[in-house]
């Protein structure tokens, strides 16, 4: 982070900042705006893309920038971008294709709409940050083997978990000690949920009642721990993970004891997650050593005589960490987080209510599904539903409360870019 810090004063210095351009104005993106604007040296958040365009001319007044200009072709964007001002679109291509951008931040939170975001940044060579777990859970392998092929960076932002969880697991790789379990701590998990259970939340915080619901029914956790799973060759140890309830105050510290011996010796190592711990909503990582040394060492630093050593970050941060990302992606070519490769581990649809044939599912914390952590070789060898896929698939038969749904199950919508890459994703990454 210090060398990040030091090459964004540089290009503050030089007069040579990051010219970054944002594809959605959500909560999230709002928060991102603010960071950017006025609180990162050395990048300009220089325009937004939203299909309303009185969202993203909020967000740049929020962020203490009244005057915008609307424009609607890539030559408009690049007077704006010379005249140092900033700019709306409704039209996210015109910040994908103008010359003057060097990154795009994607913050939509469609999975559908995120892919074609992604695709076009990749086939214009530009690096691309998502702000989406689902999406990347999803086809996040065949979305990375494209950026390989272009020369370009895609990546997870930092902020929220997968993207704290990742450079923990780098510590930890770091210090030497075997990565066993990556964990997330969560405060609430009720699968049952909904939009009208959660509207109060939403409410007080500002926050889409559909995204917070996604929060408490144990979808979002899942997208985020698949997300990591798939950077990091892991796996689950049962479906949905283990999620044990722990008493309200129980420290991370204790976390081996959570889970059963078997889970923390798989070869591949596993992800999962627990609820009530402290302190929370952080992100911790167990891992271990054979090295004797290492034990003396980290018995004398407080961790414990082992075998087991619990590594934890207090807090995630979320969008104002996200400036760190593009920092990465444009500067050193990193990606804080993306796929190592094909997938190990995808979130599969399941039944939050009694289904009936004929009916259209609705999305990701909505009222009728919820999404569980499923080894991807299961999955595919069960036929089942990614809950990424299922927004829009109409039901062929009844389905019980709590079933996983599998592609017999729905008719899928025709012409959805999503699904194509995911065929394209099992094609490729085919065993």
């Amino acid at each position: 982070m210090i060398i990040i810090d030091e090459k964004l004063n540089q290009l503050e210095k030089i007069g040579k900042p990051i010219q970054v351009g944002m594809v959605g104005a959500g909560f999230m993106a709002q928060g991102i705006a603010n960071q950017i604007i006025n609180y990162t040296k050395g990048m300009r958040l220089v325009a937004i893309a939203n299909r309303t365009l009185s969202k993203a001319e909020a967000i740049y007044s929020s962020a203490g920038i009244p005057s915008v200009k609307q424009v609607k072709t890539v030559e408009e964007l690049s007077m704006a971008i010379k005249d140092h001002g900033v700019a709306i679109t409704d039209n996210a291509t015109l910040l994908i294709e103008n010359p003057h951008i060097d990154v795009i931040l994607e913050a939509t939170g469609d999975i559908d709409y995120g892919a074609s975001v992604v695709m076009k940044t990749i086939r214009a060579g530009k690096h691309i940050v998502t702000m989406s777990a689902e999406l990347d859970a999803t086809i996040g392998p065949i979305l990375k083997s494209h950026a390989d092929e272009a020369g370009v960076v895609y990546t997870v932002a930092d902020g929220d978990q997968p993207g704290v969880t990742q450079n923990l697991i780098s510590f930890v790789r770091g210090l030497g000690i075997k990565l066993v379990l990556c964990g997330n701590i969560k405060g609430l998990h009720d699968p049952y949920r909904n939009p009208t259970t959660q509207e109060g939340f939403a409410k007080k915080w500002g926050q889409n009642p559909a995204m917070v619901t996604s929060f408490a029914d144990g979808s979002k956790i899942s997208f985020e721990q698949t997300a990591t799973a798939n950077a990091n060759g892991l796996t689950v140890a049962k479906r949905g993970m283990y999620g044990p309830t722990v008493t309200e105050g129980t420290q991370v510290a204790d976390a081996p004891g959570w889970y059963p011996s078997a889970a923390l010796t798989q070869k591949t190592g596993i992800v999962d997650y627990v609820v009530g711990a402290s302190p929370a909503p952080g992100v911790f990582v167990i891992g271990t050593t054979k090295d004797s040394q290492h034990k003396h060492y980290l018995n004398l630093y407080k961790l414990g005589e082992g075998p087991y050593y619990v590594f934890y970050v207090p807090y995630h941060l979320c969008h104002f960490e996200v400036p760190s990302s593009i920092a990465r992606a444009v500067i050193f070519n990193n990606a804080t987080v993306a796929p190592l490769a094909g997938p190990m581990v995808e979130v599969i649809a399941t039944a939050k209510i009694d289904l009936k044939k004929g009916m259209v599912l609705d999305g990701i914390g909505e009222y009728m599904t919820y999404g569980l952590c499923e080894n991807h070789d299961t999955a595919r060898a069960e036929g089942l539903l990614p809950m990424g896929l299922a927004q829009g698939c109409t039901l062929t038969r009844d389905i019980k409360k709590d079933q996983v749904l599998v592609f017999e199950d729905v008719i899928l919508p025709e012409k959805k870019l999503s699904y194509k890459l995911w065929q394209e994703q099992e094609k490729v990454f085919a065993k």
